[in-house]
């Protein structure tokens, strides 16, 4: 990607205070949603650039390339943004699972009216022994 076509992409963008914007990431088979992630503008051009997700991991101050570590990586099929431009929405092929405690989903979990919850999928591996 040139750094006008990513400028053009930027300037109808609203980052945070922070510099950081929200990312849906959606599975392109299933429609499900992965998880929600953050992205600074390093992270969205590396993402457009080699068309897989990364991330900017607030808790450790740093970008990294989602399955960097598991192998469970999040190739880009499309790219979308909310009509205010506040938002992003990544719909991906996804590899194995996309959440680190071992589930296709982060959404795995139902939060019952009694506000316990209540495991709703399958554990597709087993953390442990990817991390």
């Amino acid at each position: 990607m040139t750094k006008e076509t990513f400028a053009k992409i930027r300037s109808q963008l609203k980052f945070s205070a922070e510099g950081l914007i929200p990312a849906i990431i959606q599975d392109a088979k299933t429609g499900k949603v992965l998880t929600l992630c953050y992205m600074n503008e390093l992270a969205l051009e590396a993402t457009l650039d080699k068309k897989f997700i990364y991330v900017f991991r607030r808790s450790q101050n740093k970008l990294m390339m989602k399955g960097e570590t598991s192998g469970h990586t999040q190739a880009v099929r499309e790219f979308r943004v909310d009509c205010e431009g506040k938002s992003l929405l990544f719909v991906i092929d996804q590899k194995v699972a996309g959440c680190h405690k071992g589930y296709f989903s982060c959404y795995f979990e139902k939060l019952n009216d009694d506000g316990t919850r209540t495991v709703t999928d399958p554990i597709i591996f087993n953390p442990e022994k990817v991390y």
